[in-house]
Formats: structure tokens, C-alpha cells, sequence
């Protein structure tokens, strides 16, 4: 009997014994928090700082040259839509003293060699076999996306991994948390919300230190306009998720669960 299209978007999770179904959408909503705060833990970490400092850059400026310059030695309007929430006269600024002090693509290595690093002393003690497995998943999710409109994340994917299962794993989690950003921002952008109103919302708080000083009016409206984007962020991530094999999905959020929590220590 052929598969309905419900029945393929079930994927299957063991829980206390039994096999509790999960359909694409809900292994969406169940693993984006855990990934992007995993992905996130490389940001300003004492491994990643020390890489910048080798290169001239101290914390943020290595961040955004690490986070841009996988894209490779592009102009500032090229990160200004690809990172989307950030000030474009500030962009502007920011690459220009980057640029003076390092070659974009170099930061991107580095930045890529400080998370494996990171990951690798994280991950010491958690067993290879799961490692790969939630690998395996997270490359098939990103073999099954198609990146148009996807700047960012596909600088970030262009770049092979390295071999070893705990900076593989580690790395995987950041370029998936690159691709949940990248949707995100088309999604907003499909709203007809603007980036830096999006931020504003999100993050009202940091709207000065992104270059937005004043902050952004922010309507009823506008709020609703984000839920509205939220809500296809995780649609957009479905089809790919849905290539999952049952096996491959169960990896995948067992994974995600085993690196936040090591990630939370």
C-alpha cells in the first residue's frame, strides 16, 4: 500500500519504551531551540576568542568577520543582507575596520577551526557512534535543502567538515543554525516585515549595539507580522526534515537533546 503524504511526514521517537509519533513539523519545533542554542555556544567562548586574537580581532569584531567571512572576501552590502538584522552604516563601518586587519575568508577559516576545536572539548566524553548518527541526519537535512535566497548558510555549507565525529557533530549544529537564521529572514522579509523591525521585537534590547539607535517603531501589526514568519520558518525547514528516515529522525533529536545538554555545562 503506497504512503499517504501524513503517513511519510511521521517520524518516530523512542520514548520510555515506546515509539511516540512525531510528524516533520514537530521534529522542527522540537530541535530548533536546542540547535540554536548549541550553535550559538561558539560565539565568545575562550576558544573562539583566542582564535580572534591570533588574527588582531577581540570579541565581536571576530564574530562578525568569523560569521561573515565563510562567504568569503565579499563586499560589505553582501553581509549586510545576509546577516539582515544589523544597521547597514554600521556594517559598513565594522567591515571596513575587519578589512583593514584580515583577509574575510581567513576569519571564516578560523572561525570554522575555533568551533571544531570547541566542539571536540565539549564533546570529549559523549560516544562517536551517536555523534555520527545525528551527523548523518543533519547532512541529509542539508543535502535536501535547496539554499536560493539562502546567503549565509550557504557560505557556511560550501565548507567540508572535519572528520572527527565530536567537531563534525559540533559543526553540523552551527551550520543548521545558520540555515534555521537564513529561512527565518526570507520568511520575515516574505511577511513584508522589515529585518530591522523583526529585531527590534525580538530583541529590544540590543537594537543600539545592531546599529539602530533610535529603535524602530514597532506596531500590534508588526508583532503579528513576526508570528506570521515564525510560524513559516518552521514550515519552510519541513520538506527537508521530511527526508529523514524514521532511523535518521530519532538520531536527529536524540542528538539535538544530547549536545544541548552538553552544551548547558
Amino acid at each position: 500500500m503506497p504512503l499517504t503524504q501524513g503517513s511519510r511526514n511521521r517520524r518516530f521517537e523512542q520514548r520510555h519504551g515506546k515509539l511516540y509519533a512525531m510528524s516533520s513539523l514537530e521534529i522542527v519545533q522540537t530541535t530548533a531551540p536546542l540547535v540554536n542554542t548549541v550553535g550559538a555556544t561558539s560565539y565568545f567562548n575562550e576558544v573562539f576568542l583566542a582564535h580572534g586574537r591570533e588574527l588582531g580581532l577581540k570579541g565581536f569584531p571576530f564574530y562578525f568577520a568569523g560569521r561573515a567571512g565563510v562567504m568569503g572576501n565579499v563586499d560589505a552590502a553582501i553581509v549586510t543582507a545576509a546577516f539582515g538584522y544589523f544597521e547597514p552604516a554600521l556594517v559598513n563601518a565594522s567591515w571596513a575596520k575587519i578589512c583593514s586587519t584580515v583577509e574575510p575568508a581567513a576569519a571564516g577559516r578560523a572561525y570554522l577551526e575555533a568551533s571544531a576545536v570547541f566542539g571536540r572539548q565539549v564533546l570529549a566524553d559523549y560516544d562517536d557512534d551517536a555523534l555520527d548518527a545525528f551527523s548523518d541526519a543533519a547532512e541529509q537535512i542539508r543535502a535536501a535543502t535547496d539554499p536560493a535566497g539562502l546567503t549565509l548558510y550557504a557560505g557556511i555549507d560550501a565548507h567540508p567538515l572535519p572528520s572527527d565525529p565530536k567537531a563534525r557533530a559540533y559543526l553540523n549544529a552551527v551550520i543548521l543554525r545558520e540555515l534555521r537564521g537564513s529561512v527565518h529572514l526570507l520568511a520575515i522579509r516574505a511577511s513584508g516585515l522589515r529585518a530591522g523591525v523583526a529585531h527590534a521585537i525580538r530583541r529590544p534590547n540590543d537594537t543600539a549595539s545592531f546599529g539602530w539607535d533610535p529603535a524602530p517603531a514597532i506596531t500590534v501589526a508588526d508583532r503579528d507580522l513576526l508570528a506570521q514568519a515564525d510560524q513559516r520558518t518552521d514550515e519552510l525547514l519541513v520538506p527537508a526534515v521530511a527526508s529523514l528516515t524514521e532511523e535518521q529522525s530519532s538520531a536527529f533529536v536524540a542528538g539535538a537533546r544530547s549536545l544541548a545538554a552538553a552544551f548547558a555545562g
